[in-house]
C-alpha cells in the first residue's frame, strides 16, 4: 500500500510538472512559467462602445498570453474613478500602471504619486496634457490628428470639381478627450485651405450611439430645412457609434445617409463597415483597438528596466465607398 501511495504521489507531481510545461510551450512570450509574474494595473475609461469593449478584451487576452498578472478596473467614464483605481494600483505596488484617460487634464497629482513610488505609467489610446515632464513612460495608440486629416483629405477629394459650398456637421467626442481634440484639429487642417467647406454645427455626442442619435435629431430639428435652403452635405463623426446613431436619426425623418448626406466616421467597427457595404456610409477611417500584445511588450520592457519609445502608433488604413465591398474585413467588434 505504501508503494502504491508513493507511486500515486509521484504521478501527481509529474502531472503538475507537465501542466506547467504545457503552459510554457517554449515560445515567446512565456519565457519562464516558474518566475514571479509581472503585475500590471490597468484603468480602462469605460465600456461606452463596442470598440472599447473589444479593446478591453484584447488587453485581457494579451495579459494571459504573456503571463502577466492583470488588475483591471472599469472607470465608467468618470475621471475620479480612474484616479481612485490608479491610487489603488500604487498601494498594491504593481510593476506598471496603464490607463486610457477619460480627459486630457487633471492627472498630475496621481501620476506624481506613481512616479515617487518608481512605478512607470503607460498611456493607452488617449493622451494627457501636463506642465510636468516625465509623468509617463510611453503612449500607445493611434495618431488622432492623422485620423482627422485622413477623413478631411478624403472629403476634399470627394468634392473635387464640385461647385458651391459644402455644409458640414461635426459630431464631437467627449470634450476634453484627446481623440476628440486631435480628430477635430486634423480634420480642420485638411479642409481649411478650401473655402467651400464650412462646419455649420459642431456638437458633442460623448462617443456614444445614443447621444449621437439625440444630438443629430436636435441638429436636424434646429438646423435642417431644405425649404429654407438649410441643408447638410456632410456629417463627420469622431467615432462609428455616434455616426450610426446619427444615421438612425436621419432615416427617421426620411433623409438617406450615404446618399443625401455624405457620412464620414472613425474606428472601422463592424457596424460602420456594414453600413459602408450598404451604401449608407461613405468613408471610415480605421482606429484599431488591438493594442494588447504591444502593451504587454512595453510592460515587460519597463518591468525589466529597459528603455521604451516615447510613443508607439498603430498602423491603420482608410475604407471608402470607392473600394471593393468584398475586400472589407469581417470584424468581431
Amino acid at each position: 500500500m505504501k508503494k502504491i501511495a508513493l507511486l500515486s504521489a509521484a504521478v501527481t507531481m509529474i502531472s503538475f510538472a507537465l501542466i506547467f510545461i504545457a503552459y510554457d510551450d517554449g515560445g515567446d512570450p512565456l519565457e519562464n512559467a516558474f518566475e514571479n509574474k509581472i503585475v500590471l494595473g490597468f484603468a480602462q475609461l469605460g465600456a461606452e462602445s463596442e470598440w472599447r469593449t473589444a479593446s478591453s478584451q484584447n488587453v485581457m487576452d494579451a495579459a494571459v498570453k504573456y503571463g502577466i498578472e492583470l488588475m483591471f478596473e472599469n472607470a465608467q467614464q468618470k475621471q475620479e474613478n480612474q484616479i481612485k483605481a490608479i491610487r489603488s494600483f500604487i498601494a498594491h505596488r504593481v510593476d506598471v500602471i496603464a490607463f486610457s484617460p477619460v480627459v486630457e487634464t487633471g492627472w498630475d497629482n496621481v501620476l506624481i504619486e506613481a512616479k515617487s513610488e518608481n512605478i512607470p505609467v503607460i498611456l493607452v489610446d488617449r493622451k494627457i496634457q501636463s506642465e510636468h515632464q516625465g509623468l509617463y513612460a510611453s503612449f500607445l495608440g493611434s495618431d488622432f490628428e492623422e485620423e482627422g486629416r485622413r477623413a478631411g483629405a478624403w472629403l476634399v477629394k470627394k468634392f473635387a470639381g464640385v461647385s458651391g459650398g459644402v455644409s458640414i456637421v461635426e459630431l464631437r467626442g467627449t470634450d476634453g478627450a484627446s481623440p476628440a481634440h486631435g480628430r477635430a484639429l486634423g480634420f480642420r487642417q485638411a479642409v481649411s485651405s478650401d473655402a467651400r467647406f464650412r462646419i455649420v454645427r459642431s456638437m458633442s455626442g460623448d462617443f456614444m450611439r445614443s447621444k449621437g442619435r439625440e444630438t443629430m435629431a436636435q441638429i436636424l430639428e434646429e438646423y435642417y430645412s431644405p425649404e429654407e435652403g438649410r441643408v447638410i452635405d456632410v456629417v463627420f463623426a469622431h467615432n462609428d457609434d455616434m455616426a450610426i446613431g446619427a444615421m438612425e436619426a436621419m432615416e427617421k425623418i426620411g433623409v438617406a445617409p450615404g446618399r443625401d448626406v455624405v457620412m464620414i466616421s472613425i474606428d472601422a467597427q463592424r457596424s460602420a463597415l456594414e453600413a459602408l457595404r450598404q451604401g449608407r456610409m461613405n468613408c471610415v477611417v480605421e482606429c484599431t483597438p488591438y493594442i494588447g500584445e504591444r502593451l504587454m511588450e512595453l510592460v515587460r520592457d519597463l518591468a525589466a528596466g529597459r528603455e521604451v519609445p516615447e510613443a508607439v502608433y498603430s498602423e491603420e488604413t482608410v475604407f471608402t465607398e470607392d473600394g471593393d465591398p468584398g475586400d472589407l474585413p469581417d470584424r468581431p467588434y
